[in-house]
């Protein structure tokens, strides 16, 4: 894989299994009005911020709340899993202390808000490994784009080509290609569906066992 000076981390489903609480969420949330949870809906709202998927989530299902109550009902939910459940996915904290030993510079770009990423980050012990945060509340457009990545490299004061992003879903390998980094794919059972179009566009693909080490 091609050297770089500054790794940028997706949270949900690249550093945290933690796709399946979020699929769980949207179930219950959902169901509570008397909804199923359609196939294609955690793949629609995964690059949204909070604000982008409550507006689609009212708009699809004719919700009458408010896009702020569906955000404080969404936060309410997942507090508790972030707090106390969550837990990195396999390998994650050694390549992680890995690229610290190289000297590599770490940022998280997610769509979570510091209140859920920064207890679980605590809890796991890998919080202190990062250098720079960023989620798309900061930025106006989701992981489709490559504000969030840019954002992250500027806080690492990197250029683009010299950071390597690491996501779990297309829409985030697709932003980061358009902001020119180098992008790795991360194999999470959520994201399976999309597998094939993930290794098609990313550098390489990986589930991090691999890179320990190299």
């Amino acid at each position: 894989m091609v050297n770089f000076k500054g790794a940028i981390f997706d949270l949900d489903g690249t550093l945290l299994d933690s796709m399946g609480i979020w699929a769980d969420i949207d179930k219950r949330f959902l169901a509570k009005r008397g909804i199923a949870l359609p196939d294609d809906y955690v793949e629609k709202v995964t690059p949204m911020n909070y604000q982008q998927a409550s507006e689609y989530t009212i708009q699809r299902f004719q919700l009458v709340e408010e896009k702020q109550e569906i955000i404080q009902e969404w936060v309410q939910m997942s507090f508790d899993a972030y707090r106390f459940e969550i837990k990195l996915k396999p390998f994650v904290e050694e390549y992680l202390a890995y690229l610290k030993h190289l000297g590599i510079k770490l940022a998280v770009a997610t769509a979570q808000t510091p209140e859920l990423y920064e207890p679980t980050l605590k809890n796991n012990g890998v919080f202190e490994l990062f250098d720079v945060f960023t989620n798309l509340s900061e930025v106006q457009r989701g992981k489709g784009f490559p504000d969030i990545y840019i954002l992250a490299a500027q806080r690492l004061k990197l250029a683009p080509q010299d950071c390597m992003v690491f996501e779990d879903i297309y829409a985030g390998i697709c932003g980061a290609k358009a902001g020119g980094f180098h992008t790795c794919g991360v194999h999470d059972p959520y994201s399976a569906y999309e597998k094939d179009k993930i290794e098609s566009l990313a550098d390489g693909c990986c589930n991090l066992r691999g890179l320990v080490g190299q």
